[in-house]
């Protein structure tokens, strides 16, 4: 064997060992390397570090399976020198952890809150797989101040089939999600002309529960080496016990054609929606009228071709999306308006250019869509609305804006962006005036949400700044500013103009690990009348503080099995409002621990 072959296999041999050394564990510390060569030489090795990148997550709806994630850091590094003669030596390395199919959480803190968490993961067969989580959130309430009960739990179970092949991977989920909230938001004032004794018994005779059931069914599909590129479908039912009822079906299969350096994609949508409620909310004015509810349906259909050009530095997406919209039913008050239809044409267009490398990435668009509100999507944003809303969709005309993103070096990346937002059929949270008399509804004494919709134009700017200053430390801080203008009503009720947060991860040894998350809120407009009180017509503007929550996790790992976990929360002890007359549970803490196995 020539010395240059030596040379050769030695080179190998030695990036081998260093790759395979630098291949650890996040939270553990990097072994080391010992190379015997021929003459005296000391190579140098530079720091590398990774900028973790959150993809952006545009798709509306999420599959159900869950997934353990371990992250494990790999580090290349490079050698720029030949040694004449030598071998590599043996490399000590750190034992690989040891992953785990499943977990259990359990939590326990102030306010009788409770946590728990059980992921189950089995393989049936080399491509099949089957998978379940069983989640449960609840807490007593007993927030200060509250004069109605105020506990709430969230229950639900997920179960996925699934099956990963060569060429076609596809998943079949199912689940049921059981909520209960109380309408707990009494108005500061409330009852303060009636006698005591009235004020209590009005108060007594109030109920506050509602509970939301939701059951849903789906499933997707991905092949590989097709000009079928995947599609999902999903049938939804939302009920609570007030008779309202909702009903969505979609289907959204898409396709891709790579031709060259090109792409040609086409998405397709059908989004069906049936909404009932069988309350409406009562005319304090004329209580003696009656009053019925409303039912709804529509189909949405949608296509969306687009065509990608790479070239060099330059990514450009050229598309358009073309939606037909038919109201195939809209009574209100049992009067039926009948069927209608429209077309919609919404413009998909993207572009990014590598100004300097990945240092700096300009990058604009132009997008729209129209928007399938839904009965469960209001009351995942505001658990507290009236069970009697008119929904209907949102026409998002389009969505201009501009950007740059990169790295400032190679721990610390950014991303600055400004838009310009027009929308049609905005829908805005805003509280439903109200009366102090025995026979209204339960949710009719100033502590539910209305949804009301607007014309309007937003005009926001966002910056973000993360840092992965080591492996052991990483930090997040992003803010946003937004001015609204609306057509119809005085306000953009219960937007904020301005929100800031900021988050710290560390690593403090190889057992402990730190956390905080911080972020503030600003002002919000509310507007509500209490229509007994004598004072109907007077100004009934509201305005709810801006608020400020940091939030602290202590972790111990105890082994690669158990970890312990101490979160205190709201730790500034503020009972801010999120929503009008309704204040949060002040200062918080939950111990708990978590555990993996495996059967």
């Amino acid at each position: 064997m020539t010395h240059k072959a030596q040379y050769k296999i030695t080179f190998i041999l030695l990036l081998a060992g260093l790759q395979t050394t630098f291949a650890q564990k996040k939270d553990e510390n990097i072994g080391t390397e010992v190379v015997n060569v021929v003459k005296p030489y000391t190579p140098s090795i530079s720091d590398a570090f990774k900028v973790k990148e959150t993809p952006s997550l545009e798709d509306e709806e999420t599959t159900k399976k869950e997934e353990i994630k371990y992250n494990i850091f790999s580090f290349p590094v490079a050698s720029t020198f030949t040694p004449s003669k030598g071998r590599a030596a043996s490399v000590d390395k750190t034992a690989q952890e040891r992953l785990f199919k499943n977990y259990l959480t359990l939590g326990f803190g102030s306010y009788a809150s409770a946590n728990a968490e059980l992921f189950i993961t089995e393989n049936i067969s080399n491509t099949d797989y089957v998978a379940g989580m069983l989640r449960h959130q609840s807490t007593q309430g007993n927030i200060k101040g509250v004069m109605l009960d105020d506990k709430f739990y969230d229950t639900s179970l997920d179960l996925t089939y699934g099956s990963k092949q060569q060429h076609l991977s596809w998943n079949a989920d199912m689940g049921y999600q059981h909520q209960v909230y109380n309408w707990y938001g009494l108005p500061e004032l409330f009852g303060y002309t009636l006698p005591e004794a009235d004020q209590n018994a009005l108060i007594n005779g109030i109920n506050p529960q509602q509970t939301y059931h939701n059951f849903y069914i789906g499933g997707r599909v991905k092949a590989n080496d097709s000009f079928f590129n995947e599609g999902s479908f999903k049938y939804n039912r939302f009920w609570d016990a007030y008779g309202s009822e909702e009903n969505r079906f979609f289907i959204k299969p898409s396709l891709k054609f790579d031709i060259s350096d090109k792409a040609i994609t086409a998405n397709f949508t059908a989004d069906y929606l049936s909404t009932k409620f069988d309350k409406a909310f009562p005319d304090v004015d004329n209580p003696a009228t009656p009053v019925f509810g409303n039912e709804h349906s529509y189909l949405v259909l949608g296509a969306n071709p687009n065509f990608q050009i790479l070239q060099d530095d330059l990514t450009l997406n050229l598309g358009v999306e073309f939606v037909y919209l038919s109201t195939l039913k809209n009574v209100v008050n049992d009067v039926d308006s009948g069927s209608d239809s429209d077309f919609f044409f919404y413009p998909t267009v993207t572009a990014s250019y590598k100004v300097v490398g990945d240092l700096m990435i300009a990058y604009a668009g132009a997008e729209g869509g129209l928007k399938q509100n839904s009965y469960r999507d209001f009351t995942n944003i505001n658990p507290f609305v009236s069970p009697n809303l008119f929904i209907a969709p949102t026409d998002a005309q389009y969505d201009i804006y501009v950007g740059l993103k990169g790295k400032l070096s190679n721990a610390v990346s950014y991303n600055v962006r400004g838009s310009y937002l027009s929308e049609k059929n905005r829908a805005l949270f805003l509280s439903n005036d109200y009366s102090e008399n025995t026979d209204n509804e339960n949710y009719a004494y100033g502590n539910s949400f209305n949804v009301v919709y607007d014309n309007m134009k937003t005009i926001s700017f966002f910056g973000e700044l993360k840092a992965d200053f080591s492996k052991n430390v990483a930090v997040g801080i992003n803010g946003s500013f937004a001015t609204y203008n609306n057509d119809l009503q005085e306000e953009a009720w219960n937007l904020p103009q301005i929100k800031l947060g900021t988050s710290l991860d560390v690593s403090i040894t190889k057992k402990w690990f730190a956390g905080a998350n911080v972020f503030f809120v600003g002002e919000r407009m509310d507007f509500q009348l209490d229509k007994s009180s004598g004072a109907i017509g007077t100004s009934g503007a509201r305005t709810l503080d801006g608020y400020f929550d940091a939030n602290l996790n202590l972790g111990y790992k105890h082994n690669e099995r158990l970890t312990a976990f101490l979160k205190a929360n709201n730790i500034a002890n503020q009972a801010y409002e999120k929503w009008l007359n309704y204040p949060v549970q002040q200062f918080q803490l939950m111990l708990g621990a978590s555990y993996k196995f495996d059967f």
